[in-house]
């Protein structure tokens, strides 16, 4: 069985996939992905697509399933390199993907995770600390 290859770049996991997507190989990703995220500790996961000539409605809903699993985990996930085929394919299948930001490159994808951490710290510094609070 094919497994799809998971790197670490700073607080990015980056999975590529290059291989057709079978069920088994799809699940063994969510598995590896989910354990990648845990023991890293990352904020953002890139899945990037190009490769991929067509999609199924299994591998849309992997898609989104991982997604969900990466924000249990406190990671982003953004989808890159989605070639036109597949995104009608999607919108054919009617998968929308929520819960997934998309990106035209892997560059871009890791500007959207590092905007949405910048965010979210922002709003993390934005609360007032208990002590400090009025009633």
């Amino acid at each position: 069985m094919d497994r799809v290859p998971i790197l670490k770049i700073g607080d990015i996991l980056l999975v590529s996939i290059q291989v057709d997507m079978s069920d088994q190989t799809a699940l063994q990703l969510q598995e590896d992905l989910a354990e990648r995220i845990v023991d890293t500790g990352c904020h953002g996961v890139i899945i990037d697509i190009t490769a991929l000539d067509i999609v199924d409605s299994f591998v849309g809903r992997m898609l989104s399933t991982i997604a969900s699993i990466s924000k249990v985990l406190d990671a982003e996930t953004v989808v890159v390199g989605m070639r036109p085929a597949v995104a009608i394919t999607l919108v054919e299948l009617g998968l929308s993907l929520n819960g997934i930001r998309t990106a035209l490159n892997v560059e871009r994808g890791m500007e959207l995770i590092a905007a949405a951490r910048a965010d979210e710290h922002e709003e993390f510094d934005d609360e007032p600390d208990a002590e400090t609070a009025t009633p």
